[in-house]
């Protein structure tokens, strides 16, 4: 029990991103557990294939319709997985500096959702696509896609380190995923890609409202926020330690938490401004940690 008590405190503390990944991490290797003990007993595992992964066709959907958001955390092998992971951690990053994190959950659902639909709608619509038979659609690519273009949108010159290549603009890179991804529609996978490109107009509608001043997303973190309220125990408030002043004889209410200071929007639209203008490393470190905890907000 202690163990479990550890893991669970090690999972609370860890970033919004890590958290994502390590569920995409968890369901992963319970699939293959549950197809080694289905092998092993001559037994088939096809339903967990059926009953989480998104099909192309409407009636079906309508039978499973939490698939559109299941679909997003499976993976058809360890490359796949690996790659979404990788894309996730580092464009993530500076999503949940930046952009809070709370919204790239906002992000990640709802680039899921748009890459399904694209999906759904062009698999029925195209001809190309008409002899297609059963096709389901499962990976978190579209939502890596969609959280990779916000912030690519969103802070489009921000200069990025790459291995080999060097210091690249953020736009760059979004630009040319995004490129790769329509080009590869007639080659192989090509829901997959279609997908991808689902998310990453998400993405982008996103981060361009955004900058005018509308989340968009609003009312489906509310609609979140109602939903995780559903399965979490309501809390005690902190004990209050009462007692008299003796100057005023006004009673004084202290509280066993104390209160810091919210980040203030104008002052993160500052950091954003001189990110844009002169890139990440010429913060201090003094604003980079305001941004980190401002990204914990």
């Amino acid at each position: 029990m202690a163990q479990i008590d550890d893991l669970k405190l090690k999972f609370k503390n860890i970033t919004i991103i890590e958290k994502l990944i390590v569920v995409n991490i968890v369901i992963f290797s319970l699939g293959y557990l549950i197809s080694t003990l289905a092998f092993l007993f001559n037994a088939s595992s096809d339903f967990l294939m059926d009953w989480l992964t998104f099909p192309k066709a409407l009636n079906d959907f309508i039978l499973k319709p939490w698939t559109i958001i299941t679909y997003a955390f499976m993976h058809s092998g360890i490359w796949h997985i690996a790659s979404n992971m990788i894309i996730l951690y580092f464009s993530g990053k500076y999503f949940v500096a930046y952009l809070t994190g709370k919204r790239v959950l906002t992000v990640y659902f709802l680039g899921a959702i748009f890459g399904a639909l694209l999906y759904m709608v062009s698999y029925n619509l195209f001809p190309a696509f008409s002899g297609v038979g059963d096709s389901v659609l499962l990976g978190a690519s579209a939502s890596v896609m969609a959280i990779l273009i916000a912030i690519a949108t969103y802070i489009p010159n921000m200069t990025i380190r790459l291995l080999f290549i060097g210091s690249i603009k953020s736009w760059w890179i979004a630009a040319f995923l995004v490129l790769l991804d329509i080009i590869q529609i007639p080659v192989s996978n090509s829901g997959g890609h279609i997908a991808h490109l689902g998310g990453a107009l998400f993405g982008y509608i996103y981060a361009i409202q955004l900058k005018k001043g509308n989340d968009i997303g609003q009312g489906f973190e509310k609609l979140m926020d109602r939903i995780v309220a559903l399965f979490t125990p309501t809390k005690k408030s902190p004990l209050k330690t009462v007692y008299k002043s003796k100057s005023t004889k006004k009673t004084v209410y202290t509280t066993s938490a104390s209160s810091s200071k919210k980040p203030s929007q104008a002052e993160i639209d500052a950091i954003l401004d001189k990110i844009s203008k002169s890139g990440y490393d010429s913060l201090t470190k003094k604003e980079k940690d305001f941004l980190f905890k401002a990204g914990k907000e």
